[in-house]
C-alpha cells in the first residue's frame, strides 16, 4: 500500500524523502528521484508533511516516538498524516503529543486495498485539524481520489474500523448462507448469479441504511418483521435438515424474535436494528432532507468517478 501511494505522489511531481525498515523497499522510489533517509527522525527534519503507512498501532507509536523518532525531527508548522489503520485512542494520544511541539498529527486511514492504492482509486478519511486538511488537500488528492474530512482527531480511524468490521462481519454471514445454499443442492456459481439479482444483491449494504435506519422510519413497512421472522426461521429449518451450522442467522432470529415481543410484527423488518441502539445507548434519527442530500451527493460522486 505504502509503495503504491509513494509512487503516485512522485507521479504527481512531489519531492519525496523516504524511509523503511528495508532500504530495498525504497529502491524504486530512490531510482525515481526520492531521497533516502536513515531514520524517521531524518524524514521529519527535512519534510513539510509526512505520511506514515504502517501495519498497526505498535509500529506507528515506535516510529512516532521511539528511537530517532519522527517527532524529534519535525519542525513546528509541519504535519503528519497517519495512513495506517490505527487505534483511535492512540492517534488521539499522538495528536496531543505532536501538538505540544507545534506539529499537526492527523489520522488518515485509507480504503481501497492494494489495487486502489496503485490506481489512485482510494478513499482517505481524515480526522484532525481541518485547516491542516485543507492545506494539504492537493497532496492527499495525489494519493487517492476521495480524500474527505471526517471530523476531530480519531474520527477517521473510527470510520475505518466501522467499515472494516462491518465488511468482515458481512463476509462471515455470507459464508454461512452460501454454504447452506450449496449443501442444499445449488451449484456455487449458479447460487451467486441468482442471489446477486435479488434486492439485497443489487445494492450496497451500507446504502440500505439510508431508507430506514438513518431516518428512524419503520412505518409503513417495505417488508414486515413478521415476514422476516418466517423467512429466517425457514432458512434455519433447512440448515438443520442438511446439517449446516448457522451461528449468525441464529443470532439474527433472536434479534427478530425480541423485536417481535415488543409488538413490532407489522413494522419494517429493519426495526430490529433499534434494539442495538438501545443496548449501545445511542439514538439515530437524521433529518430526511439531510439524508436525501447525502444520497444525492454520493450518487453524483459515483457517476463522476465512473466516468
Amino acid at each position: 500500500m505504502g509503495a503504491h501511494m509513494a509512487a503516485n505522489l512522485q507521479k504527481a511531481g512531489h519531492d519525496l524523502i523516504v524511509h523503511d525498515m528495508r532500504q530495498d523497499a525504497a529502491d524504486p522510489h530512490i531510482a525515481a528521484g526520492a531521497t533516502w533517509a536513515e531514520s524517521p527522525q531524518a524524514v521529519g527534519a527535512d519534510s513539510d508533511v509526512v505520511f506514515l503507512s504502517l501495519p498497526g498501532p505498535p509500529e506507528v507509536k515506535a516510529v512516532a516516538l521511539g528511537d530517532k523518532s519522527l517527532l524529534s525531527g519535525m519542525m513546528p508548522g509541519s504535519a503528519c498524516f497517519d495512513l495506517s489503520t490505527n487505534s483511535p485512542t492512540l492517534v488521539r494520544q499522538l495528536h496531543a503529543t505532536f501538538v505540544e511541539k507545534g506539529v499537526e498529527f492527523l489520522d488518515a486511514p485509507v480504503s481501497g486495498g492494494p489495487r486502489g492504492a496503485e490506481s489512485g482509486k482510494l478513499s482517505l478519511w481524515i480526522g484532525g485539524a481541518e485547516d491542516a486538511f485543507n492545506t494539504y488537500k492537493p497532496v492527499l488528492d495525489a494519493i487517492g481520489d476521495r480524500a474527505a474530512y471526517i471530523g476531530a482527531i480519531g474520527a477517521g480511524s473510527v470510520a475505518k474500523l466501522v467499515h472494516n468490521c462491518g465488511g468482515k462481519s458481512v463476509q462471515c454471514a455470507l459464508a454461512e448462507v452460501f454454504t447452506l445454499g450449496v449443501k442444499a443442492g445449488i451449484p456455487p456459481l449458479k447460487l451467486w448469479e441468482t442471489v446477486r439479482q435479488g434486492i439485497i444483491g443489487r445494492e450496497n449494504p451500507f446504502d440500505s441504511l439510508t431508507r430506514h435506519f438513518l431516518r428512524n422510519h419503520y412505518d409503513p413497512p417495505d417488508f414486515t418483521l413478521r415476514l422476516a421472522q418466517k423467512d429466517v426461521s425457514m432458512a434455519l429449518e433447512l440448515a438443520r435438515e442438511v446439517g449446516v451450522p448457522m451461528r449468525f442467522a441464529s443470532m439474527a432470529l433472536e434479534e427478530i424474535t425480541e423485536a417481535m415481543s415488543r409488538g413490532w410484527a407489522e413494522r419494517d423488518a429493519r426495526v430490529a436494528m433499534v434494539l442495538q441502539q438501545e443496548r449501545a445507548g445511542v439514538h439515530i434519527a437524521v433529518d430526511d432532507g439531510r439524508v436525501d442530500a447525502a444520497v444525492a451527493k454520493m450518487a453524483t460522486e459515483r457517476a463522476a468517478n465512473d466516468n
